[in-house]
């Protein structure tokens, strides 16, 4: 481990200790609608496809897979093969159960993201995948951009759709009904929280309460990529979110939420964004 990641090594035990507990509140949970999508379907947006594009012939890992929905809808969606990688074993044991109940192939890892390098077992891939609600967990951000260009195949392309940083600066308690100031953007502290529940049931009975966030800017982000090799040529900022972030949001038809009426459109609330490794 980097010096970075040695002195939050409890912080994150202290996380990986509180999602071990919400794994299977999330696989119960109405949000995540896990027998449903047993039956069919995908939890990738249909513009995550197009803007991945052909995944004939590709081999995809999918970091911070949690229970392996998104993982699974990838196998779906047409990739060769597909990998999860999680450090929460309650996860990963989730994801293969899940994979094995709708037959799909796909191998999941229990492992932190940092030793990737050494845990999985096929890199290097043609896709590396991250998912929404990743990059908080993350107290090293460009260590993470290393390991993502290194288990890239050349000409190899990472995407990722991800809750956008800035909502993160507001007051996340659903009874504030417009948004109230209440972190900074620019923060070089975890942010601690001792919250019980669940962002799928706030009245979750949990006793692994301990958590800590690290908030990172768009640029912060763009410049670990470059920094690490990889050539960003896509980031599409978007103002829909799949879960209640902030207690402003109303949910639409599609089930996304959104800012409403005349705030329509006012808050970036998701990203996607797409970088290559030069061939």
């Amino acid at each position: 481990m980097t010096d970075d990641l040695s002195a939050n090594r409890d912080k994150m035990r202290a996380n990986l200790a509180m999602w071990d507990e919400r794994v299977p509140i999330h696989v119960g949970s109405e949000m995540y609608a896990n027998e449903e999508f047993k039956r069919g379907g995908l939890t990738i947006a249909d513009y995550e496809l197009e803007e991945v594009g052909d995944l004939r012939g590709k081999t995809l890992v999918h970091l911070q897979c949690h229970f392996g929905q998104d993982t699974s809808s990838w196998a779906r969606a047409g990739a060769k093969s597909v990998t999860g990688l999680d450090f929460s074993p309650a996860a990963v044991k989730a994801a293969n159960k899940l994979a094995s109940d709708i037959g799909i192939d796909a191998k999941f890892v229990e492992s932190d993201v940092y030793d990737a390098l050494e845990t999985l077992p096929d890199a290097p891939y043609d896709i590396v995948y991250t998912g929404r609600g990743a990059l908080i967990w993350l107290p090293d951000l460009p260590r993470w951009a290393q390991i993502v260009t290194a288990l890239l195949k050349p000409g190899g392309l990472f995407y990722i759709r991800e809750h956008h940083p800035f909502p993160y600066i507001f007051d996340e308690d659903p009874a504030v009904a417009s948004p109230r100031l209440k972190y900074h953007y620019f923060n070089d502290e975890a942010l601690h929280d001792n919250t019980p529940g669940s962002y799928t049931d706030l009245e979750a009975k949990t006793t692994k309460n301990e958590s800590y966030e690290w908030t990172h800017t768009i640029g912060e982000l763009i410049t670990a990529l470059a920094d690490a090799g990889l050539v960003v040529d896509l980031m599409k900022e978007r103002d829909a979110i799949g879960y209640q972030s902030l207690g402003a949001l109303v949910q639409g038809d599609d089930g996304m939420w959104r800012m409403p009426g005349d705030l329509h459109g006012s808050l970036p609330l998701e990203y996607t964004l797409r970088a290559r490794k030069p061939g």
